[in-house]
């Protein structure tokens, strides 16, 4: 997958679980995995980490000093001090979990806090955490006025959205939203199984090409418009 579509990525987002779940052998291949991502283009590790500081500080050393991530993924449930600890890393990211895309998201994310829905107070939050311009946002597609309403509370952090493709995000709705009014703001959308999965028999290769390749100029155009 990175041989075929290193041309059109501007990152890779290896979600951990999937290798996790192979055992020992998993987590050596999740390690070459990110080693072989081509120098120039960041690797997101997708682990949605969260627990207090101590615990938190060993996910940031698997994450970046074992695997060797550009950047992660946290939930930020348990407050700044569970989020520090990523953040004591100075060359690499931390995408603060917002507003997903599943279904489920609204049974917690669109609580109300005053007069405003929580995931907008978790963006808020992580702004105000932001020392050092090293937090992101994950905001899922499914949602695009949600994602426009964020990037209204962040302006200039960088937000990641995933969701498109089989989870039914559009990407031409998500890249709008997420590049803000003058369409210069920072963000990457994420496809997964719409690219791993747009060809099973040997052309795979060629599939994913082309898939990751319209996903690319959809965005552009988009941005175009």
């Amino acid at each position: 997958m990175i041989e075929a579509t290193a041309e059109f990525a501007a990152a890779y987002k290896p979600n951990s679980a999937f290798y996790e779940a192979l055992g020992p052998a998993g987590m050596e291949v999740l390690q070459a995995v990110i080693a072989n991502v081509p120098t120039g283009i960041p690797t997101i590790l997708d682990v949605k980490r969260g627990d207090i500081g101590h615990t938190a500080t060993r996910y940031a050393d698997a994450a970046f000093g074992v695997y060797g991530a550009s950047a992660v993924t946290v939930h930020a449930y348990m407050g700044r001090d569970s989020v520090e600890p990523f953040l004591a890393w100075p060359d690499r990211g931390v995408f603060v979990v917002c507003r997903t895309s599943n279904p489920g998201a609204v049974d917690i994310e669109d609580l109300a806090v005053g007069d405003r829905k929580l995931y907008l107070e978790v963006a808020r939050l992580a702004a105000t955490w932001d020392d050092h311009g090293a937090i992101g946002l994950v905001c899922g597609a499914t949602y695009p006025a949600d994602i426009a309403a964020v990037r209204a509370e962040c302006p200039g952090m960088p937000i990641l959205v995933p969701g498109v493709g089989a989870q039914g995000g559009d990407a031409a709705a998500a890249a709008l939203a997420a590049a803000g009014t003058w369409r210069t703001e920072p963000f990457v959308i994420s496809a997964s199984r719409s690219i791993a999965n747009a060809g099973r028999g040997h052309d795979f290769q060629h599939a994913a090409a082309e898939a990751a390749a319209r996903l690319r100029d959809d965005i552009e155009a988009a941005l175009r418009a």
